[in-house]
């Protein structure tokens, strides 16, 4: 009997680990990418706040494999441009989206 319920266990444990996503699967990031991503767009972030001329508030920032994704709303082409800069000078950053709209 105990036996039978220590299978049953381990049968449930693994079951719980595959069906819970621990493996990488085709298409996801890796740990230590993942990781890199969260500080490449928590720097810029910060970056945008320390900046007079880019509204932190009004510009998202997401990366995924080293690509930062701008996107949001900017007052006039040089906050635009400005936040594509920061993005750019960061460390770990292989390409830049840039997709801001400018307000009318």
């Amino acid at each position: 009997m105990k036996y039978a319920h220590a299978i049953a266990i381990a049968f449930l444990t693994v079951s719980t680990l595959i069906s819970a996503g621990c493996a990488v699967v085709r298409g996801q990031e890796t740990t230590g990418s993942y990781v890199d991503d969260t500080t490449i767009t928590t720097s810029i972030k910060a970056k945008f706040i320390d900046d007079k001329i880019v509204s932190a508030s009004s510009i998202s920032v997401e990366t995924l494999n080293g690509t930062v994704q701008l996107s949001g709303f900017a007052k006039n082409t040089a906050e635009k441009n400005q936040a594509e800069r920061i993005a750019r000078g960061n460390r770990n950053v292989r390409d830049v989206r840039n997709d801001i709209v400018i307000r009318p």
